[in-house]
């Protein structure tokens, strides 16, 4: 296998791999914060409710509040991801083959061997590329083939990398 396809120098590009990128790595604040909410409200309930003191209340409010901040966490992360990154902006390329996938972008450029690859994480636009538990690159299917999308996905389904959706 060899593919190899451009990068444009789409200003919206790099803040939606930062959002791809981002997006996984701060999904549990969500959960977390989520869980800190619910908590918060059941124990300012249960002491409005079972007329326990009323200095328990500050606690519950601010595990409410910390709840609601830690879940807007990541929406602020990634919003101000994309609007950041628009200077970013430049053109690149990738080339991957069956030992690995190199990227460049502008004047830097690197690479991550298959046999460092943990799984692939399937989205709407990009296949994430895990090495470990991190997140390391994004590979965007919308700039590729079909033809070379397909053969990519069998490949890494072959190798048992990719997760489904």
């Amino acid at each position: 296998m060899h593919i190899r396809f451009g990068v444009p120098a789409d200003p919206t590009y790099p803040g939606r791999v930062a959002a791809a990128l981002g997006g996984v790595r701060l999904r549990r604040f969500g959960y977390v914060g989520a869980a800190l909410a619910a908590v918060g409200a059941v124990g300012l309930a249960a002491s409005r409710g079972f007329g326990w003191s009323e200095q328990a209340s500050p606690l519950w409010l601010a595990m409410i509040v910390g709840g609601v901040l830690s879940t807007l966490y990541r929406p602020w992360v990634v919003l101000r991801a994309r609007r950041r990154s628009g200077r970013y902006a430049v053109e690149g390329a990738y080339d991957i083959t069956d030992d690995n996938i190199m990227m460049r972008s502008g004047s830097e450029s690197g690479g991550i061997a298959w046999d460092g690859v943990s799984h692939v994480k399937d989205t709407r636009e990009f296949w994430i590329v895990y090495v470990g538990r991190m997140p390391a690159t994004v590979i965007p299917r919308r700039l590729m083939s079909a033809e070379d999308a397909e053969t990519l996905r069998v490949f890494m389904a072959g190798r048992g990398l990719l997760d489904g959706r």
